[in-house]
């Protein structure tokens, strides 16, 4: 359309719109596989919560109301669950709602948020819809938490910091010690949004958590989503808890209904579900020693995980990632700064057989490629025979 561009609100042309990798249909279609392993997503293998599939099912037949605007049943649960008021919880159309909602309350052109890098993309597009700045302060060695470059990146025009923990993509973690040492060293302007998405498939005992003592601090927010631990991944369901003041003004920005009753109610029933939570918390600690006892045998450089993924070494990430596509196994790869490296979501045991088996026929091919034609157009390489699946 002639003229819209100089219609548009500056800096809407420089975000580029989020492009979908391929489903498992199409994937499929494409190659003619009767067959596909999704592990790209981070999704829980054992599927949704027993619980919240019959909240679901009693739901459906009062669809033609509308959902409570403010999501109170949800909320009630929620901080009877965490110990808080329900004055510190706020609901949103998954974890990602939330972080948008943050950015268009506290946000204006010219402000700036630091992130750590690699992490979540969200982060950095809520900035840029409202014309922030982006500082990303890189993760160091094995890809620990640099918290004294975060704390250096700070600057009088810095609203929002954001720690996910664990990190995705790398699935390494932030200690408490270090976040309080941040805190500290934080101006009061600086909100803290820790993303603590899987933190409940960590069982480190120095991980971030939240205490009492890191709520009562009307700097912090927590965000929570019910679609890993709880596998609601498709209704979109997340929650914050923060200061009451905090919430009273992103509520004045969010939306009546962002959140759908059926997810209300499927949420609400999840968090009771300790017996999904703790088969989904095990099978990732069985995929996790998998995975690293594969790594270690392969020669495979592997990231010790506190997620429900891992981020594995294996040379031309996008050259893998299509070969594994071929062979009817989805993961992940693109990340930038991370070239060399795929994440690959756990599975069921047999799942991650079957993907691990793949990705050894795929490390081989390229072993018989390399060997055979030096000058190979394919630029992935067989990665060292040495090993990082020890230590943090």
């Amino acid at each position: 359309m002639t003229g819209l561009q100089e219609q548009i609100r500056p800096g809407i042309d420089r975000i580029q719109p989020y492009v979908p990798g391929l489903t498992d249909d199409e994937l499929s279609r494409k190659y003619g596989l009767k067959r596909v392993i999704k592990l790209n997503a981070n999704e829980n293998a054992l599927g949704p919560s027993p619980l919240a599939l019959k909240a679901i099912q009693r739901e459906l037949a009062v669809l033609h109301h509308y959902p409570d605007g403010g999501s109170r049943l949800l909320r009630d649960e929620i901080a009877e669950f965490h110990q808080v008021t329900v004055e510190q919880v706020l609901v949103g159309n998954g974890s990602d709602d939330i972080i948008k909602l943050l950015s268009e309350t506290f946000l204006n052109p010219g402000d700036e948020i630091v992130v750590p890098a690699p992490s979540f993309s969200q982060y950095n597009f809520g900035a840029a819809v409202m014309q922030a700045k982006v500082i990303q302060v890189p993760l160091g060695p094995g890809f620990e938490y640099d918290v004294s470059g975060l704390a250096d990146a700070v600057t009088d025009r810095t609203k929002l910091l954001y720690l996910c923990s664990p990190n995705n993509p790398t699935g390494t973690y932030l200690r408490h010690a270090d976040a309080l040492w941040l805190l500290e060293r934080l101006p009061a302007q600086v909100i803290v949004v820790v993303d603590l998405a899987y933190n409940d498939f960590s069982n480190k005992p120095d991980r971030l958590i939240e205490t009492p003592e890191l709520l009562s601090d009307p700097r912090v927010v927590a965000l929570h989503t019910f679609s890993k631990l709880y596998g609601l991944a498709g209704l979109r369901v997340g929650y914050g808890l923060a200061h009451p003041d905090v919430w009273s003004y992103v509520h004045r920005v969010r939306e009546p209904f962002n959140v759908n009753r059926v997810a209300q109610r499927a949420a609400a029933a999840a968090l009771e579900d300790v017996q999904h939570v703790a088969a989904s918390q095990q099978l990732v600690y069985e995929s996790r020693e998998q995975f690293l006892s594969w790594a270690k045998r392969h020669g495979v450089e592997a990231i010790p995980p506190e997620g429900n993924f891992i981020l594995m070494k294996t040379g031309d990430a996008k050259w893998t990632t299509e070969r594994l596509m071929e062979r009817g196994v989805m993961v992940r790869a693109g990340f930038a700064g991370l070239d060399e490296y795929v994440r690959i979501t756990f599975g069921t045991r047999e799942e991650n057989d079957f993907c691990l088996a793949q990705l050894e026929g795929v490390l081989g091919q390229v072993a018989e490629v390399q060997s055979h034609n030096a000058t190979s157009v394919i630029s992935y390489k067989l990665p060292p025979r040495s090993v990082s699946v020890g230590g943090e």
